[in-house]
């Protein structure tokens, strides 16, 4: 059996994906970043292979993507979050009737891309300017309540009052909002839906630049969020695609790519 890999390596979580010979997800595997991003990569690909009892030498090609994709050397090669996502979601999209519009959010930037029948790029915007709206935002405001990040999407259901707003477009500004929305006695989960539906608004304007067509998949660490799901539903007025495991999205888009690579390649031989 051929296996091939896709590995994401991220600025906050590094994502493995296993593909076969036809394609179909073997395995994946996630874990920190860290600060020893290649050592980490390194064992993030081991831990998946020896999970699934498949050795090394049956990878017959692999392709890294994501911040750290050139400190990864054992990769026969590399591309951009944005084209291994759009790969990624429009074949999983597949199940789903199809997708054109991608809501990427990730540790440290946010994306949109929108995407044609075949899983192209045909248009991308993104934020990486400030933290507001990523995954590092939920971060800092889960620390800031005392609560798990798990815990946000439970919070968010569990408000008896409407969310309140949160205005701070900048996350160092917002966490000094938190702060003074609990000081005056405001409640956890009033505060976290509001801290949802700020970061579904961003979004949606980041979203609306690139246009939003009927079917929008929702991919990233915060799309394990149900109270952030939920909040941009809300925002968009549509149902969102969101698979079964989020974070892995862009690795197996990589995967994809490498099997393609590899059957072409022998083609030519």
């Amino acid at each position: 059996m051929n296996y091939f890999a896709g590995i994401d390596i991220g600025s906050t979580a590094i994502k493995v994906a296993l593909v076969d010979d036809e394609g179909k997800i073997v395995g994946v595997h996630v874990c920190s970043s860290g600060s020893l991003f290649h050592k980490n990569a390194r064992e993030a690909m081991h831990n998946l292979l020896t999970q699934l009892a498949v050795s090394k030498d049956d990878v017959r090609y692999m392709i890294a993507t994501g911040y750290g994709r050139k400190l990864y050397k054992e990769a026969d090669d590399s591309i951009s979050e944005i084209t291994a996502n759009a790969l990624g979601a429009h074949e999983v999209g597949k199940a789903f009737g199809g997708v054109r519009t991608i809501i990427n959010i990730g540790g440290q930037d946010s994306k949109a891309i929108q995407i044609d029948d075949n899983g192209n790029v045909s248009n991308f915007a993104m934020n990486d300017k400030c933290a507001a709206g990523t995954g590092r935002f939920l971060d800092v405001a889960a620390r800031n309540l005392d609560i798990d990040l798990e815990e946000l999407g439970d919070y968010h259901f569990n408000g008896k009052g409407a969310p309140l707003t949160i205005n701070s477009t900048c996350t160092v500004f917002a966490e000094s909002e938190i702060i003074g929305l609990l000081a005056n006695g405001h409640g956890k989960e009033e505060i976290i839906a509001g801290i949802h539906y700020s970061i579904a608004k961003r979004t949606v304007r980041l979203a609306k630049r690139v246009g939003i067509e009927d079917r929008v998949y929702f991919d990233g660490g915060p799309a394990l969020n149900k109270g952030l799901v939920a909040s941009l539903q809300d925002e968009l007025g549509r149902e969102l695609v969101v698979p079964e495991y989020p974070q892995t999205t862009t690795a197996f888009g990589a995967a994809i790519l490498a099997r393609s690579e590899y059957l072409d390649g022998k083609q030519e031989d």
